[in-house]
């Protein structure tokens, strides 16, 4: 998708939304069977993805989201520029709201979601968002 140290002139949505899928088929959603898939760009080239997984005391799930910002850390930081996600047909989905927080968090109010709706900011899709600037140190 990109030369690794360069910024993606262009992005192959369908790559990305094909590694999502790929990631929703390890999903673990035996309470919900609501399977969920995440990929993301990240500036340095490489792509991370997650998977949900859930648990049987049902809030303790971990949404696709939490996988992927793991796998981002693991695997040597970064920041998100491009994010997809899919549901169990491999369909465009939105993240919920405490998964928007999380993708303010490791890329900040540029990233830009692929949407049912087109290419957003995350600006748009959570404006006004709190992140680490609002702490006081």
């Amino acid at each position: 998708m990109t030369t690794a140290g360069t910024e993606p002139a262009e992005v192959d949505w369908k790559a990305l939304r094909e590694v999502a899928r790929e990631a929703m088929s390890r999903a673990y959603a035996p309470y919900s069977g609501y399977p969920v898939g995440v990929a993301a760009l990240v500036d340095d080239g490489r792509v991370v993805s997650g998977c949900n997984v859930e648990n049987a005391s049902y809030g303790l799930g971990l949404c696709a989201e939490c996988g992927l910002v793991s796998q981002l850390q693991n695997t040597g930081g970064g920041r998100l520029t491009h994010f997809t996600c899919v549901d169990g047909r491999g369909e465009i989905l939105v993240p919920c709201g405490r998964c928007r927080q999380l993708l303010y968090e490791f890329g900040g109010p540029d990233l830009v979601l692929e949407t049912p709706a087109g290419l957003l900011p995350l600006s748009e899709m959570l404006p006004q968002a709190f992140g680490p600037e609002h702490l006081t140190r």
